[in-house]
């Protein structure tokens, strides 16, 4: 039977309770489609600081590193709000994709059908759904240039420079390609090369990989601006779209709100290897931890992901994202909840899923 070795840091708020529902998910689907899962389970964020003074414990570091891949639940809270900026919650999870290495973000935007009335698309505009994947770099552009204050002509003045090397674009891009293969074959390339010299290099570098690498996938380039209104106005043109830290941030934003409901969308950091972070993108939402009310769905779509992108398990994966669109036929969590279905607990959501499994 395959074995994989799984990090498990449960984190703050409801992170405890939604992660153990993506856990009896992950472990159905082993028993499924032969495979076990270990898990060993580690302290990140408000927790990690409340036993051991820090947000981000070596011991944690070592825990991730030595395996296959790592499920987040959320980190932070007001418990934490005073603790001093350098060792708040956030900086556990800054931390640990730093010290895993992890530069690509993925970010799907879906909407189930049976979730199209939670969108604020219009159907027509949905259609039967749509699945988009944003790649975003994760650890260079404006975020991490060289940045800082000075004098001109009398006046302070601040500065955020927008830098990348050649070889950051061609990993991120090999990211996007990659992921595509796996999809519709297509990506469409991100930047305002009309104005930003760093957005020309991005392009040109993206469109050498994409015709010496990847030949079988289609490749489009589009201006940040013009996908912002395209998202939009017309979404299921998108497969995959790659782009940099700061379009990225935005971008996948607002592609992630055309489904409605922020409980229901997961994530994924990677690095260079297979291992990778699978987390929920939303918080820990400690006003509803402990009462049951969580939606566990965008965990467990995100431990789907981490089936497929580092274990290897693609038909688990999907049949995961199944059982979650069955599941959704019939009963709702409270945040995505409507009249002609059930509302049911966190647990009862998790136990669903299992079930269409």
């Amino acid at each position: 039977m395959r074995e994989y070795n799984i990090a498990v840091l449960k984190g703050d708020g409801i992170g405890p309770e939604i992660v153990e529902e993506a856990i009896r998910v992950l472990d159905r689907a082993g028993e499924k489609f032969g495979f076990r899962l270990r898990y060993h389970y580690a302290l990140l964020g408000g927790c990690a600081i409340d036993e051991t003074g820090v947000p981000l414990p070596q011991e944690t570091v070592d825990a991730c590193k030595a395996a296959d891949s790592t499920l987040l639940g959320a980190v932070g809270g007001p418990k934490w709000d005073g603790v001093p900026g350098d060792r708040r919650p956030e900086k556990g999870l800054l931390g640990i994709r730093g010290a895993l290495g992890l530069f690509a973000n993925l970010r799907p935007a879906v909407i189930f059908p049976e979730l199209r009335e939670a969108s604020p698309l219009r159907p027509e505009i949905i259609g039967s759904g749509l699945d988009i994947l944003v790649v975003r770099e994760l650890t260079g552009g404006i975020y991490f240039g060289e940045r800082g204050r000075r004098t001109v002509e009398g006046a302070e003045a601040a500065y955020d420079t927008e830098q990348y090397t050649v070889p950051e674009i061609e990993r991120i891009a090999r990211v996007a390609f990659q992921m595509a293969r796996k999809r519709q074959k297509r990506v469409c390339s991100v930047d305002k090369a009309n104005v930003l010299e760093s957005s020309r290099l991005w392009r040109s570098v993206v469109a050498r990989i994409g015709e010496e690498e990847f030949p079988d996938v289609a490749l489009s380039h589009m201006y940040v601006d013009n996908c912002a209104m395209q998202l939009v106005r017309n979404p299921g043109q998108f497969d995959v779209i790659v782009t940099s830290n700061i379009f990225g941030d935005i971008l996948s934003d607002e592609a992630s709100m055309i489904s409605g409901s922020i409980g229901m969308l997961a994530s994924a950091s990677l690095g260079a290897g297979k291992a990778g972070l699978y987390e929920p993108i939303h918080g820990s939402a400690p006003d509803i931890a402990g009462t049951g009310r969580a939606n566990p769905l965008a965990t467990i779509l995100s431990a789907a992901m981490m089936l497929r992108y580092s274990l290897e398990e693609p038909e688990a994966a999907a049949a995961i994202e199944a059982a979650v669109s069955q599941a959704l036929k019939t009963a709702r969590t409270a945040d995505i909840w409507t009249e002609g279905t059930r509302q049911v607990s966190c647990k009862e959501m998790g136990a669903l899923v299992c079930e269409a499994l």
